[in-house]
C-alpha cells in the first residue's frame, strides 16, 4: 500500500507598518492566514522563498517555525525553550518582539525582563551564540499570551529588531525629514557602499528640499548642497555656506555639471517624481538618487509597481546596469523610499 505524506506549506511572518497589512499581502502574492487591519504584521503561506530585499512594505521576513498558545502566566519559558527548532541548531542572536502598536507597546517591559532568562538558557545550552552570520531567533509576541517563533536569515532580512532602524531627532535639523534620509542610507547601503559613495566634498542636489530637512543632513555628511524650492530654508541651512538655494521649479531645474547624488520629497504624483528621477539617471545628471513616493490611500501596490516600471522602462531602453530598491521607512508614512544607482558594468 503506497502512502503520501504531505508537506505543509511554508509560513512566514512579515512586520509591517499598522494599516498596510493589506499592501504587504498583495505584493507578495501569497495566500494569508492571518491579515489582521493594524496589526503589525501578517502570516503567509505557499511561497517556498521570498526575498527581503524586492519586498516594500515588510519591515521584516521572517521563516515561521512553530505557534504558541495560552502561554502561562508563571511559567512562560519551559513552553517557549521546548518550541525552539531543533534546525537551525545554532542561532547567532536572539530578538523578542512584538507589534509596533500601541497595545504592544505596553509589552516592552516585559520583554526586556524576560530576554535575559531566555538567552542564559540558549546560551548555556550552546545554541545562542555571538556570530552575525548565523540564523536569528525570532520570538513575537502578538499578546502575553502567545507566541510566534520564527528564524531569519542575515542576508535576506532586517538587520534590526523588529525591523526598525531608530534615529535620535538632531537638534539643529530643520524638520523630521531628515529622520527619512538617514535611514535610507542606513537601509540602502552597505557600509562599503557608504564609505564609497558619501564622501565630504561630494556634489548633491535636493529637489523640493524646503524647509531643508535633507539639506541638512547632506551638509553633516560633507556635501555640497543645491537646494531647489520655491519656499524658504529654515534654521542653519539657510545661510550656510555648504548650501546654495535656488528658487526654483524642481521639475524644470538641472544643474550644469553632473552631482554625486539627487535626492527628492516633493508632493507629487508618484509616477510624476519618478519619471524626473529616472531622466536626471538617463541623462547623466546624477547617478544615484534618494527619493519619496506619496502614494495613494487605494491601490498603493497598484501606483509603487507603476511608477518603478517607468524607471525601468526609460533605463532598460538604455541598456543600462542599475539597482533599484523601495521600502516603506519607519520614519515613512503614507509613502515609500526608493533608492537608484546607475551601476559600472
Amino acid at each position: 500500500m503506497n502512502t503520501t505524506q504531505t508537506t505543509k506549506p511554508q509560513e512566514w511572518l512579515l512586520y509591517c507598518r499598522p494599516g498596510f497589512e493589506r499592501d504587504c499581502l498583495q505584493e507578495t502574492q501569497a495566500s494569508a492566514r492571518t491579515a489582521d487591519a493594524n496589526s503589525g504584521f501578517i502570516i503567509i503561506e505557499g511561497k517556498p522563498r521570498l526575498q527581503y530585499a524586492q519586498l516594500t512594505f515588510a519591515r521584516q521576513l521572517i521563516m515561521l517555525h512553530k505557534e504558541v498558545n495560552n502561554l502561562p502566566d508563571r511559567d512562560r519559558l519551559t513552553p517557549l525553550l521546548a518550541a525552539i527548532p531543533d534546525t537551525p541548531q545554532k542561532f547567532g542572536t536572539l530578538w523578542l518582539e512584538t507589534p509596533d502598536t500601541n497595545e504592544g507597546k505596553t509589552l516592552s517591559a516585559f520583554i526586556r525582563r524576560f530576554q535575559p532568562l531566555l538567552e542564559e538558557k540558549l546560551r548555556a545550552s550552546g545554541r545562542l551564540l555571538d556570530d552575525a552570520s548565523l540564523p536569528r531567533l525570532h520570538i513575537f509576541f502578538p499578546d502575553k499570551n502567545r507566541a510566534l517563533i520564527g528564524t531569519s536569515e542575515p542576508r535576506n532580512s532586517a538587520n534590526a529588531a523588529m525591523g526598525i532602524i531608530r534615529m535620535k531627532m538632531p537638534y539643529e535639523a530643520p524638520s523630521r525629514s531628515v529622520l527619512k534620509l538617514a535611514e535610507a542610507f542606513e537601509v540602502f547601503l552597505s557600509d562599503d557602499e557608504k564609505a564609497q559613495w558619501i564622501k565630504p566634498g561630494m556634489h548633491a542636489v535636493d529637489l523640493g528640499a524646503a524647509p531643508g530637512g535633507w539639506t541638512w543632513h547632506l551638509v553633516q555628511l560633507g556635501m555640497q548642497v543645491v537646494a531647489v524650492d520655491n519656499g524658504p530654508l529654515k534654521g542653519v541651512v539657510a545661510e550656510h555656506p555648504s548650501v546654495k538655494h535656488l528658487r526654483q521649479d524642481g521639475f524644470r531645474f538641472r544643474p550644469k555639471n553632473p552631482v554625486d547624488w539627487l535626492v527628492c520629497d516633493m508632493i507629487e504624483q508618484p509616477a510624476r517624481v519618478a519619471a524626473l528621477v529616472s531622466d536626471w539617471v538617463a541623462t547623466g545628471a546624477t547617478t544615484r538618487a534618494i527619493f519619496n513616493l506619496k502614494l495613494p490611500m487605494k491601490k498603493r501596490v497598484e501606483a509603487l509597481g507603476e511608477a518603478l516600471a517607468g524607471v525601468r522602462a526609460v533605463l532598460d531602453k538604455k541598456g543600462f546596469k542599475y539597482r533599484l530598491q523601495a521600502k516603506q521607512l519607519y520614519h515613512d508614512r503614507e509613502e515609500v523610499t526608493v533608492f537608484l544607482a546607475k551601476l559600472k558594468r
